[in-house]
């Protein structure tokens, strides 16, 4: 049964990475809308569809103000500042004589600082509109086009996609620009079940455009024009904070230090220093919480000197911390894992920054290898 326990975290911890792990790697797109009477919202309904439809990218569903529409009252509502996050927007309106709807173009107009610092520079952009009768449709998305390629935002079309399975007997909104709605058109129910299809082709190929973009284009200011600082090098905030890296552990047994897969770095280990155990045994039971805590700092440091190892040397590489997960060999009643384990949390912030803010997991166990007190088990994720 103990062995149980000790395993169930750890697949536990296995899985949460690799969802955690699919997450980071998915384009993120916005999908962006005004709506006055729900039709818009359906076409953002069917784009975010088409966007998660082949497991690249996850689509975030957000208005440009609140509406008192009962469909849309509980829909969040973007702000300006975080549009440079996304790494593409889908932008939908409708259509008011031939151009973008009062309520879009009020929201574009709060973006001129993101204009004014390159924010949105790259980052591809594509649109649907409910389009009433559909006169104009094509008119108001080259209009809408226009305040978007003034931000430098790479345009995608939806081209010619979809025509042989669509109703042919029915007018539908189709434009190569993007979708649109026919919604003033009440012999269908709109939108129609060919227009709906559309939208979500248009979803899945621009999902594939914002994923082969993705982290080609580099957002360094925010819409109230701070700059983002570049993070430190990592050999000078070592010297700067004296922290100095062990020799690597050598392995007690068939097993590697570390084990990369893909981008991520999986280590563990335990207080070992300079061939011994620092401060062996159970807390509560001839060792102290200052004396696990010291047991703590040098089995996080074996782990940076892992890490340090695998980047062969350069820690400028790792792009984060993901996952720290500490193992305390304590008395069945100690309930402190937390503050033991802030040492291993502090320690990896004080080297990596905001880069090394993690996910973390702790607990404790009737014993530990080789008598440490301490084991730490962490996933990293490294260029």
């Amino acid at each position: 049964m103990k062995k149980l326990n000790k395993i169930i975290p750890i697949f536990l911890l296995l899985i949460m990475t690799q969802f955690m792990t699919a997450q980071e790697h998915k384009a993120k797109v916005l999908v962006l809308f005004y709506s006055d009477n729900g039709g818009t919202y359906e076409l953002a309904k069917e784009i975010s569809k088409g966007i998660e439809s082949k497991g690249n990218a996850q689509a975030i569903i957000k208005q440009v103000k609140t509406s008192s529409n009962p469909k849309l009252k509980d829909i969040p509502v973007a702000t300006v500042d975080e549009l440079s996050s996304y790494d593409g927007i889908a932008f939908g309106s409708p259509i008011y004589f031939g151009n973008i709807s009062t309520g879009m173009s009020e929201f574009l107009s709060k973006t001129v600082s993101l204009w004014t610092n390159h924010s949105l520079e790259g980052m591809p952009a594509t649109v649907f509109m409910s389009a009433g009768s559909g006169v104009g449709k094509e008119l108001a998305i080259q209009s809408f086009w226009n305040s978007l390629a003034v931000h430098g935002m790479v345009l995608v079309s939806n081209g010619i996609r979809g025509v042989e399975n669509i109703d042919k007997n029915t007018p539908q909104g189709n434009t190569v620009l993007g979708v649109t709605s026919l919604a003033s058109v009440k012999n269908v129910e709109r939108p129609s079940k060919s227009e709906r299809y559309m939208a979500r082709l248009q979803g899945e190929n621009f999902a594939k455009i914002a994923f082969a973009l993705k982290g080609t284009f580099s957002n360094k200011t925010t819409a109230n024009g701070s700059v983002i600082e570049k993070s430190a090098d990592i050999n000078t905030v070592l010297k700067q904070k004296q922290i100095i890296l062990p020799q690597v552990p050598k392995p007690a047994g068939n097993y590697q230090p570390y084990v990369r897969s893909g981008n991520l770095v999986f280590i563990n280990q335990v207080a070992l220093k300079d061939g011994k155990i620092l401060n062996p045994g159970k807390l509560g039971a001839g060792i102290s919480e200052e004396e696990v805590k010291e047991a703590t700092k040098v089995t996080m440091l074996n782990v940076i000197a892992v890490l340090n190892e695998a980047v062969g040397g350069d820690l400028n590489r790792v792009k984060r911390c993901v996952q720290l997960t500490g193992i305390f060999n304590t008395k069945d009643d100690y309930t402190k894992h937390a503050d033991l384990m802030n040492v291993a949390s502090n320690l990896a912030v004080d080297v990596f920054g905001e880069k090394g803010k993690h996910a973390r997991a702790t607990f404790g166990a009737s014993s530990i290898p080789v008598n440490s007190s301490v084991e730490i088990q962490a996933v990293f994720e490294v260029e």
